[in-house]
């Protein structure tokens, strides 16, 4: 199915970070956070990046768990003490790809489709619960100031 219909299917909206997306789940169960915070338990989404979409640098407060559905591998950039790392995330196990992946509370990331052609289909479940309360869009400059070696891929995964 190509990514027009997987959006049109799947009634996906264009997501803040870059991609496509539709909250599948939200727990009816409501916890405080260690910051204090009320949040649902957990959530979930559809995500879908096609071609040369982004999810542009960004960071939550809660762990987030990628799981791979269908389509082409996406790559998973994140920093982690001041390094860059990148997941492949997809079926193709033998070719170093991983089914599901979980994204650290508080990281840096992005993510792309691996070859840059096609789509690739994801669910990412958040617990506790995503918030837009709790999204930080990276913005370069700030980013770049705190991470200078990582420069180029910096610009190339943030809008400004």
């Amino acid at each position: 199915m190509q990514s027009s219909q997987l959006i049109q299917h799947l009634h996906l909206l264009p997501h803040p970070e870059g991609g496509y997306y539709l909250e599948t789940y939200r727990s009816e169960e409501v916890i405080t956070t260690r910051h204090g915070q009320r949040r649902h338990v957990c959530t979930s989404i559809y995500y879908l990046l096609e071609n040369t979409d982004k999810s542009h640098f960004h960071r939550i407060q809660s762990d987030e768990l990628w799981y791979f559905h269908q389509g082409q591998p996406l790559e998973i950039l994140y920093i982690e003490h001041g390094e860059l790392h990148s997941v492949l995330l997809g079926n193709e196990v033998e070719h170093g790809a991983v089914p599901s992946f979980c994204v650290r509370a508080g990281l840096w990331f992005a993510a792309r489709v691996k070859d840059g052609k096609g789509a690739g289909l994801v669910s990412c479940t958040v617990s506790p619960g995503f918030d837009f309360a709790d999204f930080e869009l990276a913005k370069r400059s700030e980013l770049v100031s705190e991470f200078p070696t990582l420069k180029e891929v910096i610009e190339e995964f943030t809008r400004e």
